[in-house]
């Protein structure tokens, strides 16, 4: 790849003198290596790179906290940077500036099984931490398909497959250390399940995506791995069935732990590119977790709702290298779609709304899209309401981008008008910023510059992103 193809920002390099003290507070831990800026600026996002001036590796909260008084004396924007697996340009350093990646902050500080909690250092993978803990017999569940970081899960506030039972990393963050603007380090709550004690700060930096702090520390909730666990695909006439099988599971208070809808286009891709065999029609992928005869309770009731929507074709999975197999097809499908169109990237989007309004969102969609000279495919995590839609555009083509946007665009402001929100789990880096002020009123997007202001007065952290 042509690491300056896309690059949206002519890269100022550091006086040397100032990158030779940047360099010394991380023990020499730094990079001005363009294909790594390019990478450090990008994510896994349409958006163009903004790269960075230059990269620190620190291995410490302490040397965090160094790097961020450096650059609050020379005034320099800083974002920090986990995996990179972000879609709305999270991490596109849109003023330069220093990119702090937490990576090599990948130890694990503590684990409590009998409490049930982990305390990690913000660059551990969530994949990191299961294999960790797998003899524990817990797990962590927030699984948002990549293997991020769980400090970019919190600053995303991140979601999955799984939260439709074990909520998002909103409900499963128990406590951060966040690096703040003026480099002081804040703890934001103890251990304990619950507390009435004070102004909710956890909750304040869950989400905040780098704006109001560096995430250096993470500790979240873990669960019991379950005795039983089942899982299938079943396949539907239409996508409105699917969507409406999959409302109905959830409003009978079936606690399935994954139902996932995937639309013709996406099972066909599927199917081509991990050598499957499924229907070529709207699916729902369903998993069960609890004890054996609980699990075989929840298939079989959720089967019958299913049959009722015209569903057909179910093929069970109860092994865990059936199961793997299942889900790895549903966890390829951004690839998949991809692979739809050699070269072509993925304008994807997604959006939320009331598990009631779901099938209208849908169809809103799918019917907004229906004449696009491109690939469309849609994916929900439908359980909770949440859905997305991939556009899979020639990047070179002008009218194909721009279309691409308009659609997204219109998508977002149906879901707000329904009261549902323009991002379930992408969250909003500066892609989806203009969609702030419909969905919060003008009020709100005061008070929220309001926080900016008083905890970042300069603007150097992740600057332009969030707020309109």
């Amino acid at each position: 790849m042509d690491v300056t193809h896309d690059v949206a920002r002519s890269i100022t390099a550091l006086p040397s003198e100032l990158a030779a003290e940047l360099a010394g507070l991380v023990g020499g831990r730094i990079s001005t290596a363009p294909s790594d800026l390019y990478v450090r600026g990008k994510g896994e996002c349409y958006h163009p790179s903004f790269p960075p001036d230059i990269i620190c590796f620190p291995e410490t909260t302490d040397e965090v906290a160094a790097v961020v008084r450096f650059a609050r004396r020379e005034q320099l924007p800083i974002v920090a940077f986990g995996a990179g697996t972000s879609l709305e340009g999270h991490t596109a350093a849109l003023k330069g500036g220093i990119c702090v990646d937490l990576s090599r902050m990948n130890r694990v500080v503590d684990v409590r099984p009998e409490d049930m909690d982990i305390t990690v250092e913000a660059g551990v993978t969530r994949k990191q931490l299961n294999a960790y803990i797998r003899d524990t017999g817990l797990f962590f569940p927030v699984d948002p398909g990549a293997d991020a970081t769980l400090g970019g899960m919190a600053s995303t506030r991140a979601s999955g497959t799984n939260a439709v039972r074990y909520g998002t990393m909103r409900e499963n963050v128990l406590s951060l250390t966040v690096v703040l603007p003026d480099g002081s380090i804040v703890k934001t709550a103890n251990r304990a399940r619950k507390s009435s004690a004070g102004y909710d700060l956890t909750r304040l930096f869950v989400g905040a995506e780098g704006t109001l702090g560096i995430i250096t520390e993470v500790t979240v909730k873990l669960h019991g791995i379950p005795e039983a666990v089942t899982a299938a695909v079943c396949s539907f006439p239409d996508a409105a069935s699917a969507v409406t099988a999959a409302i109905e599971t959830i409003q009978c208070g079936i606690p399935v732990a994954r139902v996932e809808f995937v639309d013709a286009v996406g099972m066909e891709a599927v199917n081509r590119f991990a050598n499957l065999d499924y229907p070529v029609a709207p699916a729902l992928f369903f998993e069960f977790h609890g004890s054996p005869s609980s699990v075989e309770e929840q298939a079989e009731r959720a089967g019958e709702i299913a049959l009722g929507n015209d569903g057909s074709g179910f093929a069970w999975a109860a092994t865990p290298e059936e199961r793997s197999r299942l889900w790895q097809a549903r966890h390829d499908f951004h690839y998949a779609i991809m692979a739809l169109r050699p070269g072509a990237r993925i304008w994807g989007t997604d959006v939320c709304v009331p598990i009631s309004k779901l099938p209208e969102c849908i169809a809103f969609a799918q019917a907004d899209a229906a004449l696009a000279p491109f690939p469309v495919s849609s994916l929900g995590h439908v359980g909770d309401g949440n859905f997305h839609m991939s556009y899979v555009i020639d990047p070179e083509d002008a009218d194909e981008r721009a279309m691409a946007e308009r659609l997204a665009e219109r998508l977002g402001h149906h879901a707000i008008s329904l009261g549902g929100t323009c991002t379930g789990e992408h969250g909003v880096g500066y892609g989806k910023a203009k969609f702030m002020t419909a969905e919060h009123g003008d009020a709100a997007i005061a008070l929220m510059r309001l926080i900016k202001q008083s905890i970042d007065p300069d603007d150097l952290f992740n600057p332009s992103k969030i707020l309109p």
